[in-house]
């Protein structure tokens, strides 16, 4: 069998395969509320009837601020996790395992209300000036990673990204083209980590499953964070007891930046390589072969697909297809896919 189809094993979850549905907002919540919407059951459970392995759902905003729009989904309330527990039965019932993204958007949400930043700097002349973390801000939100992470538990996920890429909050907190802070949360790269750092104690003292946390692995800038800067964070994340690291990249600051098929894939695996840590791959993985010369070649541990499941959500299977592998159907398909 495939390296692709294997199943993988993180602190006693086991995921069937190493096929990840990465986390793409959908900007569906119909009433702002941040509730789950019909919409979110198709979408999800539908990628789970095409047996990907783990269903990783959206950005979802630990505080209402925290929204990149105001139709993202949200944990920042009780009133979050009827639906999301519904959810999660539903992508469970056909075999996936499923996983949530923390998020808080910082100086990239686009709301009518105040937003909030490590530092008061726009991200273009297109976004709102941001007003400048207090202590006690960094307090409040550190606790509503807690406060989301007991909830994730209550709804019945799996496992729980940390969403640290991108250019949302926490990145800003990691990069020095965005922390111009001169307290403990700024300067030097250990007090530019100490907001991630706490954020993640905060998680693990209400959860005990996997955690990943999503990087940018680079920033397209010669004043961010330089590689080393990336490997001395994925270190301290090992050490804090991350799972895995979701290589991703950019969103920091405006720029322009080259794709090609793989093309984030070299810091990936450099980040396994030199740190010792399991991986995920993104970033215009498109083909069963691509992904399984990403595993045979131990470049990573997971491939996270975003846009080809939005094409085909019966991926894993065209895939399958392609590496000459028998996919189990669901007894509902099992018709078609002999």
């Amino acid at each position: 069998m495939s390296k692709l189809f294997t199943p993988t094993d993180f602190k006693g979850i086991t995921l069937k395969n190493r096929i990840v549905m990465s986390p793409m907002c959908m900007y569906s919540c119909e009433r702002e509320d941040g509730k789950v919407t019909p919409f979110h059951f198709t979408h999800y459970a539908s990628r789970a009837v095409g047996q990907t392995g783990l269903v990783m759902v959206e950005a979802t905003a630990v505080q209402p601020e925290g929204r990149i729009s105001a139709n993202d989904l949200g944990i920042w309330d009780e009133g979050h996790t009827a639906g999301l527990k519904q959810l999660n039965d539903e992508i469970h019932a056909y075999g996936a395992k499923t996983a949530i993204q923390l998020a808080h958007a910082g100086r990239k949400a686009q709301l009518e209300s105040d937003i909030y930043a490590p530092s008061s700097v726009r991200f273009n002349q297109d976004f709102k000036e941001p007003l400048e973390m207090t202590i006690n801000d960094i307090r409040e939100t550190i606790d509503s990673f807690k406060n989301a992470a007991r909830r994730a538990k209550e709804a019945g996920f799996d496992i729980i990204e940390i969403h640290g890429a991108h250019g949302y909050l926490i990145n800003q907190f990691l990069s020095p083209l965005t922390n111009l802070r001169q307290d403990d949360f700024g300067g030097s790269r250990k007090n530019r980590y100490r907001f991630l750092e706490e954020i993640i104690a905060s998680v693990k003292a209400e959860w005990d499953g996997p955690i990943f946390v999503r990087i940018s692995s680079n920033e397209y800038d010669e004043k961010g964070n330089s590689m080393d800067d990336i490997l001395y964070f994925t270190e301290r994340m090992k050490e804090d007891g991350v799972d895995l690291v979701d290589c991703s990249s950019g969103g920091v600051i405006p720029a322009s930046i080259p794709t090609y098929p793989g093309y984030q894939l070299n810091r990936c695996e450099r980040i396994k390589k030199e740190t010792d840590i399991a991986t995920g791959a993104v970033g215009l993985i498109t083909t069963g072969i691509q992904a399984e010369e990403i595993l045979q070649n131990d470049r990573a541990d997971l491939v996270f697909i975003g846009r080809s499941l939005l094409r085909n959500p019966y991926w894993p299977k065209a895939a399958a297809d392609e590496l000459g592998t028998t996919l189990d159907a669901p007894v509902q398909y099992k018709r078609g896919w002999k």
